[in-house]
């Protein structure tokens, strides 16, 4: 008999998990941090954030931002071959130094 399946953010607290003292919610300046349009970003995954976070898939990805879609930002992702648009908020997003 196949186990039935819990979802795909099942497993996210446990492989995304917060060395112990750096637990909590983060700091007021990575949620309103601002992105330019065709910037570059890091997709770093919150884990005490569950709103607007992306698919485990793209964590440690980089990508670039298209635009700003109300809170959230669309950043576009290479996965493979394929170009895979996200639909992120900013608590999941780092700028990536150049």
């Amino acid at each position: 008999m196949v186990k039935k399946s819990k979802g795909s953010s099942f497993r996210t607290r446990n492989l995304l998990h917060k060395h112990p003292r750096k637990r909590g919610v983060p700091s007021l300046s990575r949620v309103l941090t601002e992105y330019e349009v065709d910037s570059k970003v890091n997709i770093i995954i919150e884990p005490s954030i569950q709103k607007g976070q992306p698919h485990r898939r793209f964590h440690g990805k980089t990508g670039v931002i298209l635009e700003k879609r109300g809170q959230a930002y669309l950043v576009q992702v290479t996965d493979g071959n394929s170009q895979k648009k996200i639909t992120t908020r900013p608590e999941h997003l780092r700028a990536q130094s150049e």
